[in-house]
């Protein structure tokens, strides 16, 4: 079967997207369940109740460094949920049910245009443009602005090294773009792990991004936070759920 491939920016990218090199900044939260689901009803989806009455958001920055989309960063809020069409039972509550989650993206600026365009055309990402101030030494941190504004700072403590060997896990995202929800199988091998208990400080500023995280509950201590040094990705062709 001929790969599949897309034009963008007068670039044929060619089916599936390979990241060879990115660094990863992740925090996830227990949130409300229910002010999560109301932020991402729109998409039909229904989140993953892991305990009664919450759910996992995560908040996490890539900065990809080698691959075809070029070099960029790029800010993801992340809601777990069930898979379209999961029966109603144990299989949508729990650990078992977030072991079979996919990440439903619901906020994804990013500061290059081609990546951009990709994100939107090929995925149906909600990727928007917005600007980012990286701080590095011994404490990695962030802010991002879109138009100008402020949307979210996070500040990061070193966690402890994750000394498993690296493996390639399969992955499934959800987006929703143009009245239709897409589903995008993907891959993805980390190396060079960092992780603690809680370990971020975020601040939000006024912007409607803000205001929906504020929704959620944030900013309040993690579940747990993250750092890879080296992650590996590649994405196929999002593929119409409704």
């Amino acid at each position: 079967m001929t790969p599949s491939q897309h034009t963008i920016a007068g670039t044929v990218l060619t089916m599936p997207v390979q990241i060879r090199k990115a660094q990863q900044h992740m925090a996830m939260f227990s949130v409300d369940a229910d002010a999560a689901q109301r932020m991402i009803d729109y998409s039909g989806l229904r989140v993953c109740r892991v305990t009664p009455g919450r759910a996992i958001v995560v908040l996490m920055l890539m900065h990809y460094l080698d691959g075809d989309l070029g070099q960029y960063y790029e800010f993801g809020t992340s809601v777990m949920v069930n898979p379209p069409g999961a029966p109603p039972g144990s299989k949508t509550s729990g650990l078992q049910a977030l072991r079979e989650a996919g990440a439903f993206i619901h906020h994804l600026p990013v500061d290059q245009e081609f990546t951009l365009e990709a994100g939107t055309k090929i995925w149906g990402y909600p990727k928007v443009l917005g600007d980012f101030t990286i701080r590095g030494g011994r404490q990695f941190g962030f802010d991002l602005s879109i138009d100008g504004q402020f949307v979210v700072g996070m500040e990061f403590k070193s966690g402890l090294p994750f000394r498993i060997a690296p493996r390639t896990q399969a992955q499934r995202s959800y987006s929703h773009r143009d009245g239709i929800t897409r589903e995008t199988g993907f891959e993805h091998t980390l190396d060079g792990v960092r992780t603690r208990l809680g370990g971020v400080r975020i601040r939000l500023g006024d912007h409607p991004y803000s205001k929906e995280l504020a929704a959620l509950g944030l900013p309040k201590r993690a579940i747990l936070s993250s750092s890879a040094a080296n992650v590996k990705m590649t994405f196929g062709d999002a593929q119409e759920i409704s």
